[in-house]
């Protein structure tokens, strides 16, 4: 019996046919490189590749990062992909991520009401929840070990000298929508970073050949 992977929740997939990749700058091409170059290193060895987005307060970019690598790595069928994120202090997932994400098509159940709140984040009917909530970098719910740390925020990236663990530190930075809070333009911008960052993992999932 043929088994097929079971799709993408449908106004996800309806966002990601939108990505234009084609407007990424080479610049920036030089920049997201060698994470291609490290999935694509873990996929030709068959190797599980667990990646790690870092930025400070674990809340906005790092979820955000997070979330688009798994749903990307599910869109391109790639295999044994775990993604994570952390912070080097733990605060909380900010509302208007979780916001963001929900208006994309994922589906979001809060599982734990705190001043930290846990998230059950869904991108697929049959695939595991991604758990969203802000915590250290070395929480016991990220690997120890045989992960590349990608450096989300210039302040992780720069006053983080040392990731314990990591295999590779892979500074990718991205401007932050915490700036625009409070704002009439906040949910615009956050829309904005958050295709950001999917156009941008887009480009580095669709460059690997499994």
């Amino acid at each position: 019996m043929i088994t097929t992977q079971s799709t993408l929740f449908q106004k996800i997939e309806n966002l990601i046919a939108i990505l234009k990749p084609e407007t990424i700058s080479d610049e920036r091409k030089v920049v997201l490189q060698p994470l291609t170059d490290y999935i694509q290193s873990k996929v030709s060895n068959h190797q599980e590749i667990r990646i790690n987005f870092i930025c400070t307060h674990n809340s906005r970019r790092s979820h955000l990062s997070q979330i688009w690598a798994q749903t990307l790595a599910y869109h391109f069928n790639i295999k044994k992909v775990f993604c994570y994120s952390g912070g080097t202090e733990s605060t909380a997932l900010f509302p208007m991520v979780a916001e963001t994400l929900q208006n994309s098509g994922f589906e979001i159940k809060t599982i734990s009401e705190s001043n930290n709140p846990i998230y059950s984040i869904k991108y697929s009917d049959n695939e595991h929840p991604i758990i969203g909530f802000s915590k250290k970098l070395d929480n016991d719910f990220n690997p120890k070990s045989e992960f590349a740390a990608i450096m989300t925020c210039s302040q992780a990236d720069g006053g983080c000298p040392f990731i314990a663990g990591a295999e590779k530190r892979i500074p990718i930075t991205f401007e932050d929508p915490k700036a625009f809070d409070n704002t009439p333009q906040q949910a615009e911008k956050y829309n904005e970073r958050s295709m950001q960052i999917a156009t941008e993992l887009f480009y580095v999932f669709s460059q690997i050949n499994s």
